[in-house]
């Protein structure tokens, strides 16, 4: 049975931890010059559980009863035990809970066919969260080689807004990065309790005030279809289509293409990276992890 929520028991408890904390510790940058208060800020703990500073401030303060994800989320960006977690939701009233480990995403075949017949079409597959789990030569040859990048860190909005030659690849990043955050708000919509999706907005948060602005401002999109122009630094510029297929056997993986019209200096660009792309060992640029 639910106890009774103890809120101003609960503001001093997360008080207490975050003062426990360095931003170091959590993975926050560590500013020069003197901080006014031990350990985290509040709108420090806010940007990890990617919540507002006002909401985080409200639960510390005991005027509001938060929900369970939202718990669960601060918990682990407080670096919570076991017991400090049951004592946690102990305190607001709630039944502890974690969430579901979902099983790891492998690739559904048909989806794996598909793109390895595409050898003059870039093209991955998407997962949970905007993941990369799968990809063709010619996608690493356009967009990034997927291999290198660890695994945990093989996310599109992740690559984005990281990794440097991103800002250059895309003739219009921002637009490109903006939709991006619109889609990964969808993803968060899905699966509000994703532990991996709530550190992956929480790093990003801090990381990047572009990303922190667009997150904030709640816009909303899902994957379908669009044209982006890139500026590749070996097929020069490219106007490329893409479109979205959805695996009926799981809708959470998403078959990306880049195409161009036959005959047009795109299409011609993409037989030249294509060409490229096959000349490189298989090491450089895998069909799938």
């Amino acid at each position: 049975m639910s106890q009774t929520p103890r809120l101003n028991e609960l503001g001093e408890f997360l008080k207490a931890r975050r003062a426990e904390l360095s931003p170091r510790a959590v993975g926050l940058p560590d500013r020069a010059g003197p901080r006014r208060v031990a350990g985290l800020r509040r709108e420090e703990v806010a940007q990890l559980v990617a919540i507002s500073t006002d909401y985080y401030t409200r639960m510390e303060q005991g005027r509001m009863v938060p929900s369970a994800p939202v718990l669960q989320a601060v918990a682990d960006a407080l670096h919570l035990d076991e017991d400090q977690r049951r004592y946690l939701f102990g305190l607001a009233g709630k039944e502890t809970t974690k969430p579901r480990r979902r099983a790891l995403q492998k690739v559904q075949p048909q989806l794996r066919r598909v793109l390895e017949d595409l050898t003059n079409t870039p093209a991955i597959v998407m997962g949970r969260r905007m993941d990369v789990i799968a990809w063709n030569p010619l996608a690493a040859a356009l967009i990034t080689d997927f291999g290198a990048v660890p695994e945990k860190q093989r996310n599109y909005v992740r690559i984005l807004f990281t990794d440097p030659a991103m800002r250059t690849l895309y003739a219009d990043w921002k637009s490109v990065a903006r939709t991006a955050v619109a889609q990964l708000r969808m993803e968060a919509a899905k699966y509000p309790d994703d532990p991996r999706l709530t550190t992956l907005v929480g790093e990003l948060s801090v990381q990047d005030t572009d990303f922190r602005q667009w997150w904030a401002a709640h816009h909303v999109a899902t994957l379908s279809v669009g044209t982006k122009v890139l500026h590749h630094p070996i097929a020069g510029e490219l106007s490329l289509d893409w479109d979205t297929l959805t695996a009926s056997t799981d809708p959470d993986q998403q078959l990306v293409v880049w195409t161009a019209e036959v005959g047009s200096p795109t299409h011609d660009g993409l037989r030249i990276l294509a060409s490229w792309a096959a000349r490189r060992s298989p090491s450089d640029a895998p069909s799938h992890p």
